[in-house]
């Protein structure tokens, strides 16, 4: 007989979005209790090898959970990273989201925003309309943190624009909208922008060279990343009571801390609290 699955992160992310499903896997296991207030994430070994990513990675997974407050790191021979059991929501006047709502909108983002990229690159472009789309890819690689998701959503009706559907446009500024108020209920992870511009270029790239089924491709891997961390901070049950939800675009030496000890993973607590 085969060894029970312990958990969630038994099952190794896509390479593609390896930091955002990572980010995903994390708060998964959090919110559905594997995990609990006060208890000690398994060793970075051990975790790496479970989500099938590198250390380097997962790393930069915990650094940004870390700075949204949902994980803590201690240091130390009793030491590791810790869940906080903290809620985070950059606006907490926002109401609580619906986790069909947010299914919905990353179904449809795949459907009109994939389906945007291959109509552009298939399209006759004028140099005017290549200017745009770079000018517009500039602009997002240039954004600070904070003006970073306005940018993005303009990258993206750009995009739609140059296919020569209304319809189609219209349909993409909707869906961005949506997507955008989901977007602000979520912590900013810079390793997230790092790797959406990226997946700007490759867009823009495939589109300016006429690659229609590259360009549908590269829209498809930039909005699994997005989904990813959508569903890891608000979907699945978030924002029911569990207590755990968080609030939201991939090797230095460690900055988490391996943990020590053989006691199990994630159960083991440093004396005397945190």
């Amino acid at each position: 007989m085969s060894d029970p699955v312990p958990h969630p992160l038994i099952r190794p992310v896509r390479q593609g979005n390896a930091f955002e499903e990572a980010v995903e896997r994390i708060l998964d296991s959090i919110r559905l209790g594997l995990f609990r207030r006060g208890e000690r994430l398994p060793p970075e070994r051990e975790t790496a090898a479970l989500l099938g990513i590198s250390r380097t990675t997962l790393r930069e997974a915990l650094h940004e959970l870390q700075d949204a407050g949902v994980l803590e790191v201690v240091r130390g021979r009793y030491g590791g990273t810790f869940v906080t059991g903290r809620t985070v929501h950059p606006d907490e006047g926002l109401p609580r989201v619906d986790p069909a709502e947010v299914e919905d909108v990353i179904v449809f983002r795949a459907v009109v925003e994939a389906a945007a990229a291959e109509l552009a690159a298939a399209a006759s472009l004028s140099a005017a309309a290549r200017a745009h789309l770079r000018a517009c890819l500039r602009q997002v690689e240039e954004s600070s943190p904070e003006d970073y998701r306005p940018a993005d959503a303009r990258f993206h009706i750009a995009v739609a624009e140059l296919g020569g559907c209304p319809s189609l446009v219209r349909a993409v500024a909707e869906v961005r909208s949506r997507a955008s108020d989901l977007l602000d209920r979520i912590p900013v992870l810079p390793v997230n922008l790092e790797h959406s511009d990226r997946q700007h270029r490759e867009i823009a790239d495939a589109i300016l060279g006429g690659n229609a089924p590259g360009a549908r491709a590269a829209a498809l891997a930039h909005l699994e990343g997005t989904a990813a961390l959508l569903r890891g901070f608000l979907g699945h049950g978030a924002g029911h009571g569990t207590g755990k939800e968080a609030g939201n675009g991939d090797g230095a030496e460690d900055g988490t801390g391996e943990q020590t000890g053989d006691g199990p993973p994630g159960r083991e607590r440093p004396p005397g609290g945190r």
